[in-house]
């Protein structure tokens, strides 16, 4: 699946790279820490992709949006989300899938430390 990017207007040169699955938390049934990349200038980000099936039978909602990330950060995430042993498993209870799946007292996933979600950008599909 490819993404316009937020930099360059590249359609569908916005890739997800890598991707971590999460517990769930108080609010969604499913969140999936991706690493983005663009295939076309130097623009990489994280991705948060979260889906609830909660409320009526025949509704889902879900939430898919981009940050950009210091190249720090991004290469920092990607060794983490390489050593788990299962990053497709919500229930992988290694280092990463702790520190990175971590929830508030409320039940509510945390996010990730040095993750600017104001700079927030919804992923479009390219055309």
């Amino acid at each position: 699946m490819a993404f316009r990017c937020p930099a360059c207007q590249g359609p569908r040169s916005l890739q997800i790279v890598s991707s971590l699955e999460l517990p769930p938390d108080s609010r969604s049934d499913e969140i999936t820490l991706q690493l983005i990349e663009c295939s076309r200038c130097d623009f990489i980000g994280v991705a948060v992709y979260e889906e609830s099936r909660r409320g009526a039978l025949d509704e889902d909602s879900f939430d898919h949006v981009g940050y950009p990330v210091a190249p720090a950060l991004w290469n920092r995430l990607w060794e983490m989300i390489e050593r788990c042993p299962d990053p497709r498993n919500p229930r992988c209870t290694c280092p990463t899938h702790r520190l990175l799946g971590a929830q508030n007292a409320l039940g509510r996933w945390k996010g990730v430390d040095g993750v600017s979600y104001r700079q927030a950008f919804a992923l479009e599909l390219g055309a």
